[in-house]
């Protein structure tokens, strides 16, 4: 039995009976029109999602899906989403898991920059890129880590001065993801180096195109592409692309509220997508006729990797009804995202582990590779770990360090 198999519905999340009716009302049109609309064909086209050469047919597949109005289902209807609830977004969630079909093309423009700048746009911003965004015609990148400031966001350097009626950047960004495709970047600069570093900050909607932009993509040890350093020379970016308020980007970063509420969900279905391919790739025979699944061994390890995606399902469910309830997770997320960095590098090992030598290579070996940055991306587990120890359990503050 797989993990899929045994996996609660969204009336786990604990709404009540209309909500919930509500919620698998919509579960039942969207499988339907999954079922028609994402053929084998259509699968077949989008399969490598890290090919440059699909991007055209997981493009086409984005505006399928906007089209039917299951672009971006939280997004207020005003801005072309269906203003859904959690539960309707968990839905989501699992019918695209199950159907295994593609998101967004523009994953991190439509769940992060979108709902930045419908908070904190002007209206001609959110007029020229909102659409754009959601049909994925243009991708986006976020320019947030620095090469000396990663988690300590604060401490980024790259500067912008005012000249006019533009800002001239000049600077580093690194490991922007989707950095290599996009054209369009949410970037954080330094425009007042004089006042406290948080309050010095603004952010900027840079076109990638403009002249001294240099976009050199990294190439990770899996050996896939999906970042890219970013360096600005000179570049003049029209005071108009201001997002928020000057030297507020620090809010515009942290208080942002995203409209991807459910999104956490993708973080326990990717896990458990992982361990139903392991199961099913232990349960062919290898070169000596044996399978691997009947080592009691290796049935031990797959079971651990089992109970913890079934956890992880649990605990971010729990941070889902919290919202539910009315709440505001705060140090929730954290602890969700550190147990899912931690037991997907479990996941990746034990893959390799359960299915051998010839695991060694191809996919396998390329997932082992690149699950080491999981401890790192979208938040290190050391902050995090901070952060719970911190508004979680109550901890003294981590000793700042001593200046010499």
């Amino acid at each position: 039995m797989t993990a899929t198999e045994v996996s609660p519905t969204a009336a786990d999340a604990g709404a009540d009976g209309a909500a919930d009716g509500a919620a698998e009302a919509f579960r039942a049109e969207f499988r339907a029109w999954l079922d028609r609309a994402f053929t084998a064909e259509v699968a077949e086209a989008v399969a490598d999602r890290q090919d440059p050469e699909t991007l055209p047919a997981r493009r086409a597949w984005n505006a399928a899906l906007v089209d039917a109005g299951y672009g971006a289902i939280s997004w207020p209807v005003e801005h072309g989403g269906r203003g859904a609830g959690i539960l309707e977004q968990l839905a989501w969630y699992e019918e695209m898991d199950r159907a295994r079909a593609p998101g967004p093309v523009n994953v991190i423009g439509v769940s992060n920059i979108a709902p930045a700048i419908m908070s904190h746009g002007t209206p001609a911003q959110q007029e020229r890129f909102l659409a754009p965004m959601l049909r994925g015609d243009e991708i986006w990148s976020q320019g947030m880590s620095e090469p000396d400031a990663g988690s300590d966001l604060a401490s980024l350097r790259c500067a912008a001065v005012h000249d006019g009626d533009h800002y001239v950047v000049s600077g580093q960004k690194t490991w922007n993801s989707l950095g290599d495709q996009a054209a369009w970047c949410q970037l954080y600069v330094r425009t007042d180096p004089t006042v406290p570093k948080h309050q010095g900050i603004t952010c900027l909607l840079v076109d990638l195109t403009s002249p001294g932009v240099e976009v050199r993509p990294i190439r990770t040890m899996g050996g896939e592409l999906g970042f890219a350093e970013l360096f600005f020379q000179d570049v003049r970016v029209p005071v108009d692309a201001v997002l928020g308020q000057v030297g507020d980007g620090w809010a515009v970063a942290t208080r942002t509220l995203g409209n991807e509420r459910a999104g956490v969900a993708g973080l326990y279905l990717s896990l458990r997508a992982t361990f139903d391919r392991v199961v099913a790739a232990a349960t062919l025979p290898t070169a000596d006729g044996r399978r691997p699944i009947d080592d009691p061994v290796k049935r031990d390890a797959l079971a651990a990797r089992f109970t913890e995606a079934r956890l992880l399902e649990f605990l971010a469910k729990r941070m889902l009804g919290s919202m539910l309830s009315g709440g505001f997770p705060a140090a929730e997320g954290s602890i969700v995202k550190t147990a899912w960095a931690q037991w997907s590098q479990a996941m990746a090992a034990t893959a390799v582990d359960v299915l051998g030598l010839p695991a060694l290579s191809g996919d396998w070996a390329d997932a082992l590779c690149g699950s080491r940055s999981l401890t790192i991306a979208g938040g290190t587990t050391e902050v995090n770990r901070n952060i719970v120890g911190e508004r979680v359990l109550g901890l003294p503050r981590e000793p700042a360090p001593e200046q010499s």
